[in-house]
Formats: structure tokens, C-alpha cells, sequence
């Protein structure tokens, strides 16, 4: 039948009961609105849902053309529809399309779902439409993403809740760890060839810097860390901690490395490189309780535009160094493996694990602009990837400066800190290698003999939070009175000197806390060696 014939024969609801009468009663029973449309656009049928829905009475809904069950604004769009889909009709199933509603009888709108069919009612052709109300599920859909919003903003105030707290811990916590350290070093070097006295000196040491992992730890899951990336070889950050992880796996976990030998340079902080590896170390070896096998990989990756693995989680096209971390445990269920990178969130028995492991990885990544995925079931081990953007220099070239030497020749250093015992550590470390020091315990003490003494300061050295004057006031106020003075900041929570300069000048000008004497001596002739202010 031609479409010029379909058009000319009309065909009317009484028609359409003795065609299809079994047909007609069983639309009776959908809970969906169903509508019969002829060539003329003319409703020939509705069924009780349709009523029910659009609050029409079936009388009124016959004759009707079906636009009038549609809003305004899609009605003129619906018109070049109806007339192409007669001219050339098929089914088109629902849910297809998005972004439809209806109009109810008392000008209110509802989303909606429909699929078109066409049925022969004699002669005549009839579009068959169903429409579903979908005004509950939209609305589940519309609490389950405020609910959702809701969620994410409370885990982030509850993350900021957190990083306040970490921060303000970390500046006294770090002060006290920075003199347990170097003390510590002092002690072994006073002690000479005593195995069993330097023995138990490293054992202060190693629990001293297991306190400043933990500390850095919270600061970095809470991005209160400053980080300072550079260029670097992951093979050499990995070899140079290779003997560590082997002592911390154990005799029973067998590492293996494989690493290419011509890998690209990529731009990390060196430490929370090596946090990340000794984090997913450590969670392997929980994990592999009678023993196993553990893998340490890295290679390069290339990937191309249009890759056709690509999804919104996917990196860019690009070069990238992936760094692979596998072992052959009991693996994780995807239900923890859904919940594995989030903070506090552990299977470990209480007491065994923090729940900060994996979610400070996942910080240090995704800061560094990496992705990082989990591919791991229960019984067959777990893998994690991480692929970090390739940096196209040599970091051999920019770490040269790494080799200057330490020793000072008599320049004067300015201290200003306000904890006795870190202000005396300072003093010891800077005078016992060659530099001149003058301390003070005050801001306003220095800024008095700066301004008054007229000897030359070469560098002044100050801690970050003090009670009368934030270091940061105190550089500004001593470039004031002595234009082109050096300045370095110490401080053990790095947030607040951030939050008034910029985080290159920040991580450049700042040594954190707690640090070793080789540390502060590198770092002070760093600041004292470079070009300009």
C-alpha cells in the first residue's frame, strides 16, 4: 500500500474496537499510557492508563491530535517527526531518545519514555504509541545524585577536618622529630665502632623517620604536603630503595624487578615516589601472609589518539613511564577493590593498618597528573598500574647541582626560630661546616639587628609559624630594610607559607621538617649558590 493511499483512509475508534477487540482489551491492562494515531495525526484510541496519566477522559482524548499531549515547545519538532515517520515508518524502541515529556490536562509536564510501533487495522495504518511516565525514576535518579553530591562534600569536609588537624600536629610533631633525628646522628658519630650502642641509635632513627613517614602521609592525603617534582630516572629512585623493600618483604615474599633499560624521564617528588612503591610493598606483603611473589615493573607506554581502549578514565595521548606493582596473593573482591583507594578504608584486623596506604598513593598520582587502576579478583593476586606523563629532559643535567659541595666558607646565616631545641640544632649543624651563625628566638629580635647591625647578612633562615610574626611577614619586612637579602624558610606543615607565595617559590625556599644535617647543609647552599634572590 502507497503511502498517498494510507493517507486517504481514516479510520475511527469504533473501527479500531471491532478490528482488534482482544488486542484493545489487553492494552486495557498496561500500566503504560498506549495511543493509536491514523494518517490524519487523529487519536483513534487511548487506554485507561492514558487517563490516568494525562488526565483526559477517554472521550475527550479521541479526535485529539497526539501534539496536544505534548508541550508547546516540542510540538513543531514533533509535527516533522510524525510526517517522516509515516513516510517511512519503523519501530523505534524506548528509552531511545532523551529529553521528552508530556503535557497532562492541567498544563503540568512530566518526563517521559515512548516507542513507536505501527499495527494494520483493516486498511488502514495506525502508529502505535507507548508512553511511560518516568517521573519516579527521574526523581530517584535526581536524590541519588544529591545524595551523592552530598556524600562526596561531606567526605570533603571531613578530609578538610583532617588536613587541619594533620597540619597543626605536623609543625610541633616535626620540630620534635627534626632533633630526634640529627641527635641521633650525633650520638653515632660520638660513638665510634660500638655495634650494640649504634645499634640501638638506629632504632631511634628508624622509629623517628616512621614518625615523619606517617605525618607526610597525612599531609599528603589531605594535599597539605608541598611537593617538589623534578626530573628524574624511575629506575634509579627504584634501585636506590631496592635493598629496603627486600628487608621489609621478608625472606618469604620473592621480589622480582624488570626494568627497561632505556625508560623515559618523568617529573616526580623523588620521597613520595618511593612512598608510593613502599606503600603498594607493604600492602603486598599483608596481603601474602604463607608468602609469595611480588613483581616491581617499569616500561615505557606510547599511547595513540583514538586508542580504542579510550574512556573518560583513560589517559591523553601521549608518552608515558607505567610502573606496575603485581603479586600473586589472595586478590580483592570488586567490592573492595571499589572502595580500595578511599581514606580509612582498610581490611586489615584493628590496629594492622591506617587505611591512608592506597588513598596516598592515589593523591600522589593523580597530583602528579598520573593514572593509577587496580586489576585484581579474589584468588588470582592484584596488579596496580600507575602511568606517570614522560618529561623530556635529562635528569642527569639538572640534578648536577646535587654534587656542589656543602661545606660553607664563612658566609653568615641569620636563624630565627622559636623552639629552643630546633634553633640549637640549627646553630650546631651550620656552625660544625664552616658558616658563621647569629640566632634569635623573636622575629622582632632579628628584624632589630638587621637594622641596626651593620654587618652583612648573607642568609637569613626562619621558621614559618612563630608566635609574634609568621616568617613570611618577617622575610618581607627584612627585604625592606636589606634589598636583595637571601631568604629560606624552615617549617614542618608547609600550608601556610604556601597560602602567601607562589608553590615554585614556596617548594624552592622551603626545607621541611624534619631534616637531616646533610639536608639543611645542602639546602642553605643551594639557596646561597643560585643566581638572583
Amino acid at each position: 500500500m502507497s503511502t498517498s493511499s494510507r493517507a486517504s483512509i481514516g479510520l475511527t475508534f469504533r473501527d479500531f474496537e471491532q478490528e482488534l477487540p482482544l488486542f484493545r482489551q489487553f492494552l486495557e491492562f498496561v500500566p503504560d499510557a498506549v495511543v493509536a494515531v491514523n494518517t490524519r495525526r487523529e487519536i483513534v484510541f487511548a487506554n485507561s492508563s492514558t487517563e490516568e496519566i494525562f488526565g483526559y477522559t477517554r472521550s475527550e482524548l479521541i479526535g485529539r491530535p497526539l501534539a496536544d499531549l505534548l508541550p508547546e515547545r516540542f510540538r513543531d519538532r514533533h509535527a516533522g517527526h510524525e510526517a517522516h515517520y509515516f513516510a517511512a515508518p519503523r519501530i523505534r524502541p524506548m528509552g531511545t531518545h532523551v529529553d521528552l515529556f508530556g503535557l497532562r490536562a492541567d498544563g503540568s509536564e512530566f518526563p517521559a519514555e515512548i516507542s513507536l510501533s505501527l499495527i494494520q487495522a483493516g486498511d488502514e495504518i495506525l502508529a502505535l504509541s507507548v508512553i511511560r511516565d518516568i517521573s519516579g525514576r527521574v526523581g530517584a535518579e535526581q536524590e541519588r545524585m544529591r545524595l551523592e553530591a552530598e556524600l562526596k562534600l561531606n567526605q570533603s569536609r571531613r578530609l578538610e577536618s583532617i588536613g587541619k588537624l594533620a597540619g597543626g600536629v605536623a609543625h610541633d610533631f616535626n620540630n620534635l622529630l627534626a632533633v630526634i633525628i640529627n641527635y641521633s646522628e650525633f650520638v653515632s658519630t660520638a660513638v665510634g665502632d660500638d655495634p650494640e650502642t649504634l645499634d640501638d641509635v638506629g632504632q631511634i632513627t628508624l622509629a623517628a623517620r616512621r614518625a615523619a613517614d606517617l605525618t607526610r602521609q597525612l599531609l599528603t592525603f589531605s594535599r597539605r604536603e608541598l611537593t617538589r617534582p623534578r626530573p628524574l630516572n624511575i629506575n634509579t629512585t627504584l634501585a636506590n630503595i631496592e635493598k629496603l623493600l627486600r628487608r621489609t618483604l621478608g625472606e618469604d615474599i620473592d621480589l622480582t624487578t624488570n626494568f627497561e633499560s632505556d625508560i623515559w624521564t618523568v617529573t616526580a617528588d623523588p620521597g613520595q615516589l618511593e612512598q608510593i612503591v613502599m606503600n603498594l610493598t607493604v600492602n603486598a606483603r599483608d596481603a601474602m601472609k604463607n608468602g609469595g611473589a611480588l613483581a616491581i615493573e617499569t616500561r615505557n607506554v606510547e599511547i595513540e589518539v583514538g586508542s580504542a581502549n579510550a574512556s573518560p578514565d583513560s589517559p591523553e595521548p601521549g608518552r608515558y613511564v607505567q610502573l606496575t606493582v603485581a603479586d600473586n596473593g589472595p586478590g580483592m573482591p570488586p567490592e573492595v577493590v571499589e572502595h580500595a583507594f578511599e581514606p580509612f578504608f582498610t581490611t586489615k584486623e584493628a590496629g594492622e593498618g591506617t587505611g591512608l596506604g592506597l588513598a596516598t598513593v592515589y593523591g600522589i598520582v593523580k597530583a602528579a597528573a598520573g593514572k593509577i587502576s587496580i586489576d585484581s579478583a579474589a584468588d588470582r593476586g592484584t596488579t596496580i598500574k600507575i602511568l606517570l606523563p614522560v618529561h623530556d629532559v635529562d635528569p642527569e643535567v639538572e640534578s648536577a647541582r646535587e654534587h656542589q659541595k656543602l661545606l660553607g666558607s664563612g658566609e653568615l646565616v641569620m636563624v630565627v626560630e622559636d623552639e629552643d631545641s630546633v634553633r640549637t640544632l640549627v646553630e650546631r649543624v651550620l656552625t660544625g661546616n664552616g658558616y658563621q651563625v647569629i640566632s634569635f628566638s623573636r622575629a622582632r629580635e632579628a628584624l632589630e639587628s638587621i637594622e641596626n647591625e651593620p654587618t652583612r647578612v648573607d642568609l637569613l633562615l626562619t621558621d614559618v609559624v612563630m608566635p609574634e610574626m609568621q616568617g613570611s611577614a618577617l622575610a618581607s619586612e627584612a627585604r625592606n630594610l636589606r634589598p636583595g637579602l637571601r631568604v629560606s624558610f624552615m617549617s614542618g606543615y608547609s600550608e601556610m607559607l604556601v597560602s602567601r607565595m607562589d608553590a615554585t617559590e614556596a617548594a624552592r625556599d622551603l626545607i621541611e621538617k624534619p631534616f637531616t644535617s646533610a639536608e639543611l647543609l645542602a639546602h642553605v647552599r643551594e639557596v646561597l649558590d643560585r643566581e638572583g634572590v
